[in-house]
């Protein structure tokens, strides 16, 4: 089975179109090595693959006939992620949070107050 097709088989990509977009942009690795969407997919293969700023890691047990349901997934594929990648996604939300967009103003009362306490935090740790 092609690369593309079992990527949206086992639900990692919405569309196939998604999936092989992937691919042609050298998101998706097998066995380490970039692979275009035709590549061919066999069991025991290794797949790396990038999305939302995570790196999945994925080893194919078996090839699905055609797409399957959610809770049928694990049957064709192991999920080897290691949870670092998810926890630096967790550390990258909250960091977005409180960051504020180039161009919003001046900071707020709150903002001025919170960098003050930041500076003379540091300036503690110096003396």
């Amino acid at each position: 089975m092609r690369i593309d097709k079992y990527l949206w088989c086992v639900r990692y990509y919405k569309t196939r179109n998604i999936a092989t977009t992937a691919c042609k942009k050298g998101h998706i690795k097998v066995n380490g090595q970039i692979v275009k969407p035709s590549r061919e997919v066999y069991a025991t293969d290794v797949i790396e693959l990038r999305k939302n700023q995570i790196n999945y890691k994925l080893t194919v047990n078996d090839i699905p006939p055609n797409r399957v349901g959610a809770k049928l997934v694990d049957i064709y594929r192991t999920d080897t992620t290691p949870r670092e990648a998810f926890e630096a996604q967790e550390l990258l939300k909250y960091s977005k949070d409180y960051y504020r967009k180039k161009g919003t103003g001046r900071p707020t009362k709150k903002d001025r107050r919170n960098i003050e306490d930041y500076l003379e935090d540091t300036d503690e740790e110096v003396e």
